[in-house]
């Protein structure tokens, strides 16, 4: 028999009921006197917090309806709502695995339309995106950001009027407000995504490219004023780079993707088997070399860091990425630190300064709400709990140590203005 606790019934501080005397408490039944061998009593806090049940649609289960059938229908048709947005935000293929749209847009910096001219050219980014960030670690590598005007967009899809980026004021070469309108302002009744980053030609006000990888390798190419001679993609290197960057792209810079965007099982668990495989070998390659591709600095590596200096904060936790941690990975975890204490030369900005780890996480786990509904944002780890300036013991911090040098004739050279 449920009995509510009159007011000589108390919890003692080990928990358990304490009757001090006799009371009598109504019942439809009969009146009820307290025998410990039958004694079954359910207890409430009088003076706690007040604790919000929702509907208590569980309370009712049983007599009125199954629960079985209560669970089955709401479980179903919350999956139903989450496919369905997940759908939306990254597209899926029919096995449920994510799918990274293609671009449009190949033109390059150099050809005959789009010569080689300091201030010509302007870089829109946003800082939670990883594909942005390698664009950014080029520029700043490359010592091109007195040359490349560059517009930080915020990721607010609330706010957006198509895909996810604005601009907290007009952006300067448009005056527009969001990505959105800069696509339709340079390409008359474009249709598809609008994605960061996006590279445009401000003298023409015509889009270039909005695919990372190639407007990487523009910016390595080019050859202006005041940059370095750093070459990101040596030409005595460039099969095994490309070998590199096809494993860290599908497997690790979008297998992190795959595995947070998968809508069935099958998927998540084969992108999971991938990711780290693929981990396993930059690992390997890691403990005989000091970068991806030897001993010094390639393109490989700017396409990895940005996806290593988020895992432990945003994919572990979010994409469901937590078999392993990059700590798990001593020599991994040392690149990292190696990679984030990097010193360029000719460039105000260096590599710690290419990402506010902090913002993007908040951007994951805010903005990505199919995946985190409440908006909820882990406390950590931070960046610094990563401990990324600690020493890394992997060598020389000096250009020469660390960095290819284009030979000549080098880059494209820059048009007279």
């Amino acid at each position: 028999m449920l009995v509510k606790p009159c007011c000589s019934t108390v919890l003692s501080h080990q928990g358990r009921c304490d009757v001090k005397r006799r009371c009598d408490v109504k019942s439809s039944q009969a009146r009820w006197r307290p025998k410990a061998s039958r004694l079954t009593v359910v207890f409430a806090a009088r003076d706690g917090p007040e604790v919000d049940k929702g509907l208590g649609i569980l309370e009712w289960t049983g007599s009125l309806v199954p629960q079985g059938l209560l669970v089955k229908g709401a479980k179903n048709g919350w999956k139903l709502a989450w496919k369905t947005m997940m759908k939306e935000l990254a597209p899926q293929t029919a096995d449920g695995s994510y799918s990274r749209p293609s671009y449009d847009f190949q033109a390059r910096i150099g050809d005959a339309n789009f010569p080689v001219e300091s201030g010509r050219y302007h870089i829109y980014v946003g800082n939670a995106c990883p594909w942005c960030h390698r664009v950014v670690l080029a520029l700043i590598v490359r010592g091109l950001t007195e040359h490349i005007s560059v517009t930080w967009a915020a990721d607010d899809p609330e706010r957006a009027s198509r895909g996810g980026w604005v601009f907290n004021s007009p952006e300067p070469v448009f005056g527009k407000n969001d990505l959105r309108e800069v696509y339709d302002a340079a390409q008359t009744r474009y249709k598809g995504r609008c994605t960061a980053p996006l590279l445009i030609d401000k003298k023409q006000q015509k889009l270039v490219s909005n695919e990372s990888s190639d407007i990487m390798r523009m910016l390595n190419s080019v050859s202006l004023p005041g940059c370095n001679d750093i070459d990101l993609y040596p030409s005595h290197l460039q099969s095994e780079i490309d070998e590199v960057n096809d494993l860290v792209y599908d497997k690790i810079n979008n297998g992190v993707y795959k595995s947070g965007f998968s809508t069935s099982q099958e998927a998540y668990d084969r992108a999971q088997s991938e990711l780290y495989t693929a981990l396993a070998a930059v690992e390997q390659r890691l403990s005989q070399h000091r970068f991806l591709v030897g001993d010094k600095l390639t393109e490989a590596d700017l396409r990895l860091y940005p996806t290593i200096i988020r895992f432990d904060s945003a994919y572990a936790i979010l994409f469901k990425c937590s078999k392993h941690r990059v700590s798990d990975y001593p020599n991994l975890k040392a690149w990292l630190r190696d990679m984030y204490q990097l010193k360029v030369p000719s460039s105000g900005l260096q590599v710690k300064d290419s990402v506010d780890v902090a913002d993007a996480c908040r951007s994951y786990f805010q903005q990505l709400f199919p995946l985190n509904p409440g908006g909820i944002v882990p406390a950590g780890p931070t960046l610094d709990d990563l401990k990324l300036s600690e020493a890394h013991g992997r060598g020389s911090p000096e250009m020469g140590a660390v960095f290819h040098e284009h030979k000549a004739p080098s880059a494209t050279p820059a048009m007279a203005v």
